[in-house]
């Protein structure tokens, strides 16, 4: 008896090699944003694209705050076509990370998203930096 795993046959190997291998490409994760953060070597712009009052109750240390609809040639003006940002929301649940990688996509900038948004930063263990003294559905709202 063949598995449910099976039931679809999996890809070639070369195929595989570059299907995961493009996906390093589009994101990263909440551990290697964290230790990028903690060896000092963050050459990236992370940004928090969820609404004002949800960055300000809970948002990844060192992130701004630039949601979605904000995301234009004007407010980006400061910043070289080169500069990566690094995007995340609230968590798999939402995709306004994937908005905002749209967006910036479109205006010309390189970009990632950091999967899991605050959902996956908390689960890694990660403190928020903001209002809210402990882990509460108000910081992990998205308000995209």
């Amino acid at each position: 008896m063949t598995s449910l795993v099976r039931e679809v046959p999996a890809a070639p190997s070369d195929i595989a090699l570059e299907h995961f291998s493009r996906r390093l490409s589009f994101e990263t994760d909440c551990s290697d944003v964290h230790a990028s953060q903690q060896a000092g070597s963050v050459d990236f712009v992370l940004v928090d694209v969820r609404g004002p009052l949800a960055y300000e109750r809970g948002h990844v240390p060192g992130a701004i705050n630039l949601p979605t609809r904000t995301l234009t040639t004007q407010a980006l003006a400061a910043y070289a076509k080169t500069t990566l940002f690094v995007v995340y929301c609230a968590g798999p649940h939402c995709n306004g990370a994937n908005k905002a990688a749209v967006r910036l996509a479109t205006l010309g900038y390189p970009v990632k998203e950091m999967i899991g948004g605050i959902m996956g930063w908390l689960d890694e263990g990660f403190r928020l930096t903001g209002s809210v003294e402990r882990v509460a559905d108000e910081a992990i709202s998205c308000d995209c």
